[in-house]
């Protein structure tokens, strides 16, 4: 049972179980896993300590894609900034510091590598 800002008992929803955290349902994670250069994201981010920058993970993306140059490297800097990382960063998963460009997991590594190993083999 989980308990709201008052302390009342509050019942637990489908969408609130089996990630082991409260705050992301796994119906938002399966989303955020259902593309593949989110689902790239998540992997470099689990292997990374503390903050990666957008510049680091846009690399990585492009490597991983094989398609390094500096015009794909552009575009995934672009998709990331304007797309995922936002979306990301609304559910919960991730911090993304816009002045510094860094990015951060927002939760536990744990609950996200049950969900990568479904989904990928990043």
């Amino acid at each position: 049972m989980k308990y709201g800002d008052d302390m009342t008992p509050q019942a637990r929803t489908p969408d609130d179980t089996d990630t082991g955290t409260d705050e992301i349902p796994s119906t938002t994670l399966f989303a955020m896993f259902a593309n593949e250069r989110r689902q790239q994201i998540l992997a470099y981010l689990i292997r990374r300590p503390g903050d990666v920058l957008l510049g680091d993970l846009a690399e990585y993306i492009a490597i991983n894609e094989g398609n390094a140059t500096q015009e794909w490297y552009e575009r995934i800097c672009t998709d990331l900034y304007h797309s995922h990382l936002p979306q990301m960063r609304d559910c919960g998963l991730v911090t993304y510091d816009l002045e510094t460009e860094a990015i951060s997991l927002s939760v536990e590594r744990g609950v996200l590598s049950p969900y990568l190993e479904l989904t990928t083999n990043v």
